[in-house]
């Protein structure tokens, strides 16, 4: 890896003379006497606001200032001066810019500055109108109240080599009105293809003007901690905060910010006790998808936010996904799309049982005919051809492996920072034993989304695949306090089992794998694991049980198989395939 460059966070002012080639045919020498008269004063105001001149590029000026509303008071003064030089002039002899402002992180190196966020300022410069300004919706958040201006929403714009689109707004000049009134007017944006959020201000109901601070402080860290979430469109907490003290309604969330779902919450203190409510909520028809609440003290605040942000976090991204699946099941077949076919795949992905497994595969083949380089379907892909390994449902396994790690591979060439990618990534590489890979790619992804549950469990059983029962046992039991109603618990209990029992605690490794079997009676794999813990205590009955139900489910499994598929030390494998062997299942 190359050396990473500095970054700096700044506000990007970009200029550019609205139709200038035609200027310079109709008289080349005028215009380039005015343009330098106005490039020049135009430099004067961007140095009179604290802000620096970058570079010019003929026609065009890029400026960084440190505060956003520097920029935007510059590019209004600007904007105003050159209305007023214009104003003797013919429409077809004026000379006027177009502004666009965003606020990003930039690389500045040999006196000039580079990065998507000057990219993006680029792109809001062409949608503005000549002598107008377009900004992002950072630099409209970070501006807020300072500024007494009005906008009118351009929605989401696509920004060229940036990935997302870039949600933009004109800035109305004073000369200029809105289209509609700004108190009837009503925005209607397009919704993301992707779940969207936005975490509200929390109330506060105490008499403690203090429990503010830490209401809005819960609110940042929930929206940081969703915002890892790539699968996600989280709206900042700067946009949200337009609700603090305002009456809510799900549909005014819905038409002012543009999202499906907002979380909502109050704090109360009452002596020493504090309590946080949270609900969460979706805007078309305003139904509660969730809600809890959570009790401490004030001794204990500072633990008593990080549980909340944990558990909230955690709990929300399979509420979201079921909401999402339900959504989708709901629309006519003639109107689903890639996002539509991924979304209805997820019950059956992580059901881990064959029949399941099959029908995710038709519904991700199907959303790969529409988007093949989709990386969020690329990884389903791969997680449910390498769930076709580990339980021993591929008739060439090697085949399937291989298949596994090209898919995850190619997922995380388009998408290299998504913690579910990586995670896949991770258990791909641990599939084929290579341990140390697994390792990098799975740690990377809780460092990413330290609040995903999924890439814990899957970095659990990857301690366990290594040798490390201790670790394994400490990851699963994060996956577990992050989200204590996810479907996928039982596989964190296999988990469990399978770390006890490589500390020789036979006892509670049975307690654990007849727990997760408890949460899900279809996971007969696990009997692969519990059939020899039985054999160990003498429990001989239920371990031929236990066969009966694997060759049920598996008729031609074999020890030999179950040696092939899964990838624990070898010393577990010799002892889990002696016993089974022994239990009555084929060498």
């Amino acid at each position: 890896m190359g050396e990473i460059l500095p970054r700096k966070l700044v506000a990007i002012l970009y200029a550019d003379v609205a139709g200038y080639s035609r200027l310079t045919e109709e008289d080349e020498d005028a215009t380039h006497l005015i343009l330098t008269e106005y490039l020049d004063f135009i430099s004067s105001s961007i140095e009179s606001h604290n802000g620096k001149v970058m570079h010019y590029a003929g026609d065009a000026v890029l400026a960084k200032f440190d505060a956003v509303v520097n920029a935007m008071s510059a590019a209004i003064s600007i904007q105003n001066e050159l209305r007023d030089r214009n104003s003797e002039v013919h429409d077809d002899g004026k000379i006027q810019f177009r502004i666009g402002i965003n606020t990003g992180d930039v690389i500045e190196d040999r006196g000039d500055i580079y990065g998507d966020g000057v990219n993006i300022a680029a792109r809001l410069e062409a949608l503005a109108i000549p002598g107008g300004i377009c900004i992002s919706d950072a630099v409209r958040s970070a501006i807020g109240k300072k500024l007494d201006l009005s906008y009118e929403d351009l929605g989401e714009q696509e920004v060229k080599n940036i990935s997302e689109p870039v949600r933009s707004y004109k800035v109305l000049m004073a000369w200029e009105e809105p289209s509609i009134p700004s108190d009837t007017k009503t925005v209607t944006l397009e919704l993301p293809d992707k779940p969207s959020i936005a975490v509200l201000p929390f109330d506060n109901l105490s008499n403690d003007p203090e429990q503010d601070y830490f209401a809005d402080g819960i609110v940042e860290n929930i929206t940081t901690a969703l915002s890892r979430i790539k699968t996600f469109f989280v709206i900042a907490r700067t946009s949200a905060f337009i609700f603090k003290d305002r009456a809510v309604t799900f549909e005014k969330v819905r038409d002012e910010l543009g999202v499906r779902y907002f979380l909502e919450g109050s704090v109360q203190k009452v002596g020493n006790q504090v309590r946080i409510n949270v609900q969460f909520i979706e805007t078309n028809s305003g139904a509660h998808v969730w809600a809890d609440n959570y009790d401490g003290t004030l001794s204990d605040i500072f633990d008593l936010q990080d549980k909340i942000i944990e558990q909230v976090a955690g709990a929300m991204h399979p509420n979201i996904l079921q909401a999402e699946i339900d959504r989708s099941r709901q629309k006519p077949p003639q109107d689903l799309g890639a996002y539509d076919y991924i979304m209805r795949s997820m019950s059956f992905v992580w059901a881990l049982n064959q029949i399941d497994n099959q029908e995710a595969i038709r519904l991700l083949k199907l959303a790969l005919e529409l988007d093949p380089d989709y990386p969020l379907a690329l990884s389903l892909m791969a997680w449910c051809y390498g769930q076709q390994v580990i339980y021993n449902w591929s008739s060439i396994p090697e085949e399937t492996k291989s298949e596994t790690l090209q898919l995850a591979k190619h997922a995380a060439t388009l998408n290299g920072d998504d913690p579910l990618v990586l995670t896949v990534l991770g258990a791909a590489y641990s599939i084929i034993n290579d341990h140390n890979s697994a390792k990098v790619f799975l740690e990377r992804a809780v460092s990413l989304d330290p609040n995903s549950a999924w890439a814990w469990s899957r970095l659990g059983w990857s301690k366990c695949y290594s040798g490390l029962p201790e670790e394994a046992i400490d990851h699963f039991k994060i996956a577990l306090r992050l989200s204590p109603y996810d479907p996928m618990n039982f596989n964190c209990y296999m988990g469990i089992g399978t770390a006890h029992k490589m500390q020789f605690d036979i006892d509670n490794s049975i307690l654990y794998f007849e727990r997760g079997l408890n949460e899900n009676a279809e996971a007969i794999w696990a009997y692969r694991q519990l059939v020899p813990a039985y054999m160990e205590v003498g429990r001989e009955e239920d371990a031929k049980n236990g066969i009966r139900l694997l060759l049920q489910a598996y008729p031609n499994l074999t020890a030999a198989k179950v040696r092939e598929a899964m990838v624990l030390p070898d010393a577990e494998m010799n002892w889990i395939c002696t016993n089974l062997v022994k239990a009555g299942l084929p060498e």
